[in-house]
């Protein structure tokens, strides 16, 4: 895990905790989790520098804390500018929080294409999410690509609904982008 726990992310680590032990549904939990996380989101001491690290290569995954009995893992990504996840749904349900600079997302649904051919993506929204922007998502339904497209660097903290330091991503699988992207 990336370095240490400061207190206030020791404090969001709590109250996700709190809301994760209750048992909901997916969907209501990532919608309780963010209204945990979303007054964290810019704060000096949420993260330590080396928790901001970025690397040139690909976007940045840093493992803050994953819960010990699996049923969660909080994750730092940092961002350069131009750097890109591929189109991908997830594992389990997801909260995110941008912490700094902005996140631009495109979302996409899985259309039939009937006649025996395989089902197609088809892009249903674009998004700027920037900094304090919260949101959640269950699978399934939670296709889409994330990018850094300013000149800043953007951190952004994700609670997923699994422990990521057994599965090390919270991708399911990736898509061909829609040729368009």
């Amino acid at each position: 895990m990336a370095g240490r726990t400061t207190r206030r992310l020791a404090t969001l680590i709590s109250h996700v905790r709190e809301v994760v032990r209750r048992g909901l549904p997916p969907d209501p939990t990532a919608y309780l989790v963010g209204e945990r996380l979303a007054p964290h989101l810019g704060a000096d001491d949420l993260l330590t520098p080396g928790q901001r690290t970025s690397d040139p290569r690909n976007y940045r995954q840093h493992l803050l804390h994953a819960e010990g009995d699996g049923s969660f893992s909080v994750v730092a990504l940092v961002w350069l500018p131009g750097q890109y996840t591929p189109v991908h749904d997830h594992v389990a349900w997801c909260t995110t929080g941008v912490h700094a600079g902005a996140e631009h997302e495109r979302r996409y649904r899985l259309v039939p294409s009937g006649g025996g051919s395989a089902a197609r993506l088809v892009a249903t929204g674009d998004f700027v999410n920037t900094l304090g922007t919260v949101c959640g998502f269950a699978p399934p339904g939670d296709i889409h690509r994330v990018w850094n497209a300013g000149t800043d660097v953007a951190v952004s903290l994700h609670v997923y609904g699994a422990d990521l330091s057994r599965l090390g991503t919270s991708v399911r699988r990736t898509y061909e982008p829609v040729p368009a992207d």
